[in-house]
């Protein structure tokens, strides 16, 4: 099954013909009669989506939407609310009450079908960065820094100057963000991160017909606008390119002629969850960067460095350089100047290291005062003469720690490895490079050592 998804209706034909209908595309069903028996199978069976219809002996859809959304443990399921009545009424209370969409009796099933997966892939996203948030949090990473969060800026493209006067004009004092009218052929212009617009709202035609779900998915492809939400303007009833939208990672599709109070509250919606998934995503992403980064000198842990280099040697057909580089006595730096000069001298160095190096290459502190270097599409000669020059760079200048203070001469020495066709991971080559280190070592520091080959 694809997703659990609870049907509440109290006509028990209408729970099986929407039973039907879901099955068909395999998904999970399960059924309840009225209000009471909704919030508590919401509750214990936690389904992916609930289709809910409004009218009910017991409690409205509506009131159970709003009961489902202020419960911490169903807050986060999406809700389509269904109804036999088309009234403005009951659509903005469903609206404002949290439902997700509002669908009108008989219920069009490529409409339906399409709404499902565009809210199950939502909710799948959601459920991922919040598994990978907690992840970060039990293990004890920062939160990323709530931001200020001003109106959002709401993008108009429109098929034409007049229809986007319109619309702009239909938002103002509804609150929904700061309202923009944007050209089609200014649409893909490159937007600077802090300038990308937080929600398009797009006509299905612009130019042409389809133009915008074309634009639609141009926006979804650059990665300035990619998590930017959509909403799709169709023509009335227009179901099979509503679909079409919504496969196409459109957020919310709403049908001509545009009513001004569904349009901001929809907008609304679209900004909210926008920036709840930016907030967990800056949060995750911050997480992950201190789970691979080395907090003194900023560059990789070892963590990541031997993960990175087992897929830097399954890449076959390219040569790799693989360098362990040790500070000579440093133990006497720590023990002459104190652990702080120590760990300046650790960040210098690094920020030497990283100076000489491509981006393309990776460098990482793997303990103590010890780093690792691979570079890729590096035969011997290029694997000495980089080592040589980082060797240098170390060595060649004294280090200056604070004002005033003794510079702190480091020397450095360097073990090399280039990988073989019979080495298939990082473990392998890195026992070799760490013998060239101590060969290094032993013939007196402060030089390079490149390692023989290991027998096949």
């Amino acid at each position: 099954m694809t997703g659990r998804i609870l049907v509440v209706d109290d006509v028990a034909t209408n729970r099986i013909v929407m039973k039907v209908k879901l099955s068909v595309a395999y998904y999970e069903v399960i059924q309840a009669d009225c209000g009471e028996d909704a919030l508590r199978k919401a509750k214990s069976e936690r389904p992916d989506l609930i289709l809910l219809d409004v009218l009910m002996p017991d409690m409205s859809g509506v009131t159970v939407c709003e009961k489902l959304k202020a419960d911490p443990d169903t807050a986060d399921i999406p809700v389509i609310l269904i109804t036999a009545m088309a009234d403005k009424d009951s659509k903005m209370k469903g609206l404002e009450k949290g439902a997700d969409d509002f669908l009108t009796k008989p219920v069009d099933e490529i409409a339906l079908l399409a709404r499902v997966r565009s809210l199950l892939r939502a909710r799948d996203t959601q459920r991922e960065l919040r598994l990978r948030e907690e992840t970060c949090a039990e293990l004890g990473f920062a939160e990323g820094a709530t931001a200020f969060e001003g109106p959002g800026r709401i993008a108009l493209v429109a098929p034409d100057g007049p229809t986007a006067v319109v619309w702009k004009h239909a938002l103002e004092g509804k609150r929904a963000g700061k309202v923009e009218i944007v050209p089609r052929e200014h649409a893909l212009a490159e937007f600077g991160t802090r300038d990308a617009p937080d929600v398009f709202v797009i006509s299905a035609d612009l130019a042409s017909r389809n133009d915008g779900l074309r634009l639609l998915s141009d926006l979804r492809s650059r990665p300035v606008t990619r998590h930017a939400a959509t909403l799709m303007i169709l023509p009335s009833g227009d179901a099979e390119r509503a679909a079409i939208a919504l496969d196409l990672g459109a957020g919310d599709i709403l049908y001509e002629p545009l009513d001004a109070d569904e349009l901001a509250v929809r907008i609304k919606t679209q900004l909210r969850r926008k920036r709840q998934s930016d907030r967990l995503r800056s949060t995750v992403d911050a997480g992950l960067e201190l789970a691979v980064t080395d907090s003194l000198t900023g560059l990789h842990n070892r963590r990541y460095a031997l993960h990175h280099l087992d897929r830097m040697l399954a890449h076959r057909g390219t040569s790799i350089a693989v360098m362990m580089l040790d500070l000579d006595f440093f133990k006497e730096v720590n023990d002459r100047h104190g652990h702080a000069a120590g760990d300046s001298v650790l960040a210098v160095v690094a920020k030497r290291l990283r100076a000489q190096l491509r981006s393309m290459d990776l460098v990482a502190r793997i303990g103590g005062e010890e780093f690792l270097v691979a570079i890729p599409d590096a035969d011997r000669t290029r694997a000495l003469e980089v080592a040589e020059r980082l060797r240098l760079a170390v060595g060649s200048t004294p280090i200056m720690v604070a004002t005033g203070a003794e510079p702190i001469s480091v020397t450095m020495s360097v073990g090399i490895a280039l990988s073989q066709e019979s080495e298939d991971s990082a473990k392998a080559i890195l026992k070799r490079a760490d013998q060239a280190l101590y060969d290094s070592k032993s013939e007196g520091r402060n030089l390079v050592t490149m390692a023989t080959a290991s027998a096949a």
